[in-house]
């Protein structure tokens, strides 16, 4: 129990995030479904309890399991700069069920040019929302980056979607059944390049002029360009990892199950069954993704413009 709970500090992580499995084990935390039927009273309950350990008097007898448990509701339910309550589609322990019905309809098959349309505007509209939901707050950032970023990705994810189902439609090469499989993989590389996009477009600025640099004490010692390069590169590789178990897995999956006798005698349970493996991919492969890179990198004090 002592390794699992180790000494608690405010506002750091109870695992190693210098390792992969520290950062993976953390990420699950933050992405944990059970906290979003916290009610209200153990939020104030776990709020106070940590304005105590602040001001050193939190009452005795209280554990340091308790208090890692208070800052996992904090966190999950309020967001860090504003203290404000977060909706909760838009939390991330909120990404995993209400993110997968959409997944679920990215990856309906025979979809037409309309469904096509709507499930990527939809997925990107939620992808959206839950970036602004969760963004830095320290520093005022104009909405139009964030309309900007939106316009953009909705506007890739969409003419790569359409694009790729027309051309495949008009592939004579393509007999109906392989036509069929590879229509269900179109929504990955729309998805890929719509995050991508996203990225870019909301973060571009961050290579010219650099982003933070902290001490060992967490102070502002400068600005770096490299520190932005390798910031925008991970999370744009971030961004391409995330959708490939989840538009990948399941296409192939269920490509399989269909073949099936029991699908073949019962086809009302394809769209459940589709539903619960998207659930899996999606929930095997988001806490993965997010723990690839470690939020916080080293950089040489040469590449480190100061204030």
């Amino acid at each position: 129990m002592a390794a699992e709970y180790p000494p608690f500090v405010l506002g750091r992580a109870r695992f190693d995030q210098s390792t992969f499995y520290g950062r993976l084990r953390h990420f699950l935390d933050i992405i944990d479904p059970r906290t979003l039927f916290v009610t209200e009273n153990h939020l104030k309950a776990a709020v106070q309890l940590l304005k105590d350990f602040k001001l050193g008097t939190i009452p005795s007898g209280v554990s340091n399991q308790q208090l890692w448990e208070a800052q996992k509701i904090k966190q999950a339910v309020l967001h860090p700069d504003t203290n404000e309550k977060i909706l909760m589609p838009f939390r991330m322990s909120g990404y995993i069920p209400f993110g997968t019905p959409i997944v679920v309809g990215l990856l309906l098959p025979q979809q037409t040019l309309a469904t096509t349309i709507f499930w990527q505007w939809l997925n990107q509209s939620h992808n959206a929302c839950v970036n602004y939901a969760n963004r830095n707050a320290t520093k005022p950032t104009p909405v139009s980056k964030f309309a900007l970023g939106y316009v953009g990705a909705v506007v890739s994810a969409v003419s790569i979607a359409v694009g790729l189902n027309i051309f495949i439609k008009k592939a004579c090469r393509f007999n109906p059944a392989t036509r069929f499989l590879i229509q269900r993989f179109v929504p990955f590389p729309a998805v890929a390049a719509a995050n991508v996009s996203n990225v870019v477009l909301m973060r571009h600025n961050e290579l010219e002029e650099g982003i933070s640099v902290l001490d060992e004490d967490g102070n502002t010692i400068g600005s770096s360009r490299i520190a932005a390069q390798h910031a925008l590169l991970e999370t744009a590789l971030t961004r391409i990892v995330l959708p490939v178990p989840i538009l990948v897995l399941p296409p192939i999956i269920m490509s399989f199950l269909e073949k099936t006798r029991m699908l073949k005698a019962h086809p009302r349970l394809t769209l459940p069954l589709h539903g619960l493996v998207c659930l899996a991919a999606f929930g095997f492969a988001l806490p993965i993704a997010i723990s690839i890179f470690p939020q916080i990198s080293e950089i040489s004090p040469r590449h480190v413009a100061a204030v």
